[in-house]
């Protein structure tokens, strides 16, 4: 049971570190930094530059992973924040939210998608035709939610300042990107091709550049956090299995129980572990468990990897994020995405 276990758990560990070490050689190509002051110079008022910062949040949780929109998009809405003097606290929540929101796009947006389909052989490309509209709606509901929830700050006054432009240095890090988004969409298993193209990335990057280390990566990728998920996960893969826990929960369950489940047991004990107990047994209604799996962690910041990372990032950044304000919007955005996937699928 054991080595059933690791074989349904590793991948998606894998698959996210590649991502991480692709996103941390972007990261210091600048991309992120350039995309986030091109959108900040953008014509338009303090609403025109929240809903492209969440744009964009988007498009990076979709194609590198919402664990790397977290790391490296989080401090750029918040100097952008900061640097147009708006009130940080939209684009502080915004910046979770969103990534948990948009995780369903492709199999590599997030892990829970990889152990949910772990012994299927479904492509990322039928995957992603599957969950286009679903994604689409939750980015537009994520983005109303805060934005109403925020107006005042965001309809205020927009301040003329403008950032400094930064400048993206073309290099390894978008090459990365692009062949990492070509496998997702074309093989039914990534993660140890995508790991291949992050290795190729990053000793290119030592070589031409000399800017890479593994020290900040290990920083910026947290790899004792995500050990510890990985050993959790395949844990309770291994007592699923021993005790039939998947068959238990959502054995005979519809859409709706079946996404249900699974938001309730991702904040019980992560949607990670969650991911590797429910799919134990391929489930009747993937796409619906996906929904509660990836939506489901907006309620608390226990739900998943990404608000635990966001959580670290944001204090580094001198920022103050509340847990209680977290559940209190959560709630909302969970509830509203949640049902609205559901009802579309």
């Amino acid at each position: 049971m054991l080595w059933a276990a690791i074989q349904q758990t590793w991948e998606p560990f894998v698959l996210v570190l590649g991502l991480l070490l692709i996103g941390h050689v972007a990261s210091s190509d600048g991309l992120f930094e350039a995309a986030g002051s091109k959108l900040a110079r953008l014509r338009g008022g303090t609403v025109v530059l929240f809903v492209s910062m969440m744009l964009l949040a988007a498009i990076v949780t979709a194609t590198l992973n919402l664990d790397t929109s977290v790391v490296f998009l989080t401090p750029v809405l918040l100097h952008t924040a900061r640097h147009r003097s708006v009130q940080e606290e939209a684009f502080l929540y915004g910046s979770i939210f969103m990534a948990n929101a948009a995780s369903l796009l492709l199999l590599g947006s997030n892990l829970t998608n990889i152990l949910v389909f772990a012994r299927s052989n479904v492509r990322g490309a039928a995957f992603a035709r599957t969950m286009l509209v679903p994604w689409l709606l939750s980015i537009t509901l994520t983005t109303l939610v805060v934005l109403v929830w925020r107006w005042r700050d965001l309809s205020a006054k927009p301040v003329t300042e403008r950032d400094d432009a930064q400048h993206f240095s073309f290099g390894p890090g978008i090459v990365g990107i692009v062949v990492a988004i070509v496998l997702m969409l074309v093989v039914s298993r990534p993660a140890i091709p995508v790991l291949a193209v992050a290795i190729i990335v990053a000793t290119a990057d030592i070589v031409i550049r000399h800017r890479f280390t593994l020290a900040s990566l290990t920083s910026s990728a947290n790899l004792p956090m995500v050990v510890g998920l990985f050993v959790l996960a395949t844990a309770v893969s291994v007592a699923s299995r021993y005790w039939h826990l998947s068959q238990h929960l959502i054995g005979t369950a519809g859409s709706w129980q079946t996404a249900g489940v699974a938001a309730a047991s991702s904040n019980l004990i992560n949607n990670l572990p969650a991911a590797a107990m429910l799919s134990a047994k391929f489930p009747a209604h993937p796409y619906s468990l996906l929904f509660g799996l990836n939506l489901g962690p907006n309620l608390t910041v226990i739900g998943a990897l990404s608000s635990m990372l966001w959580l670290k990032v944001a204090r580094r950044e001198g920022a103050s994020p509340s847990v209680w304000t977290f559940t209190k919007i959560g709630v909302i955005v969970t509830t509203v995405t949640l049902v609205g996937c559901l009802v579309v699928v």
